[in-house]
């Protein structure tokens, strides 16, 4: 067992290589999950691995489970059927204590970046900082101001949210999520609402950071272009299932009917665009008149 100091901009802390032998390839790995709320099925039978090291896109329409997938990784959420793994441990079968210390390895950029709005930028980034570990006040105030200045906005360190922009908060949001150095990121539609150069800011962030922390990066999103950019592999969801699966430029070149269908944006194919249930006729009566 090696330990190495790393001297990146990004990684702030001491990274522990484990000899090859000890290291489990995959850090996230999915295996036979089913899960739903009530009565209605999210996901079924899903099989997925997540390597070290790599960006993994996870896409496919509104309302097909991939934010539920990020859920079930962090232990949020158990399956019904199946498990989910995360470095060797089976997320759902984890103590609360043993599951906090797994989080403590995990990154999270929310949706809308759900930063603490009373708090400044400096306070929101240093918060993760200030809950799981003892470290000083003056090596916290280093590590925030390296982790801002990776995003660009070391001199917002003042501001409160309201203050900056929707693309400028979502890069705080993401100091924040790699404020620990974790080996696992997940990203929630981090592309959602912005223009297109913090489109292209934020890609080549995720991607630098990955390759500069050595983590493991899960992408789940709409945007095809920003993440066929910057991703090793792609997962398609429709209905709760996996209906493909390969690298980017698999995807592009794929004759699946899903595939083109969301890759190509066209408005007809195997994904409907009214959520399953009766008919139109039959909520308003016509059929009966019929």
């Amino acid at each position: 067992m090696l330990y190495q100091r790393t001297a990146c901009p990004f990684c702030t802390t001491i990274t522990l290589f484990h000899h090859l032998n000890f290291v489990v390839p995959n850090l996230v790995e999915i295996r036979d999950l089913h899960f739903g709320y009530g009565d209605r099925p999210i996901l079924a039978g899903l099989q997925m691995d997540f390597p070290r090291g790599k960006v993994i896109a996870v896409m496919g329409g509104s309302g097909s489970g991939k934010t539920t997938i990020l859920r079930l990784i962090g232990g949020q959420l158990a399956p019904q059927n199946g498990t989910v793994k995360v470095d060797g441990q089976t997320v759902h079968a984890l103590g609360l204590k043993e599951l906090y210390g797994l989080r403590r390895k995990m990154g999270m950029l929310f949706q809308h970046g759900a930063l603490f709005t009373d708090l400044t930028v400096f306070e929101n980034v240093a918060f993760p900082l200030r809950e799981h570990t003892d470290l000083p006040e003056s090596l916290i105030r280093d590590l925030v101001l390296l982790k801002l200045n990776a995003v660009g906005l070391r001199n917002a360190a003042e501001l409160k949210p309201a203050e900056i922009s929707g693309g400028m908060g979502r890069r705080v949001a993401l100091a924040r999520a790699i404020a620990l150095d974790p080996e696992l990121i997940m990203y929630d539609e981090p592309f959602a609402g912005l223009d297109p150069i913090s489109m292209g800011v934020t890609a080549n962030l995720i991607r630098r950071l990955n390759d500069a922390l050595g983590s493991t990066s899960i992408l789940v999103t709409h945007d095809v272009h920003e993440s066929f950019s910057i991703a090793d592999y792609v997962y398609f969801l429709s209905q709760g299932k996996i209906v493909a699966k390969g690298t980017p430029q698999e995807m592009l070149a794929s004759s699946d009917p899903f595939v083109r269908q969301f890759v190509h944006a066209e408005p007809d194919g195997p994904v409907p665009f009214h959520y399953p249930g009766r008919s139109l006729a039959e909520d308003l009566g016509l059929e009966r008149q019929q």
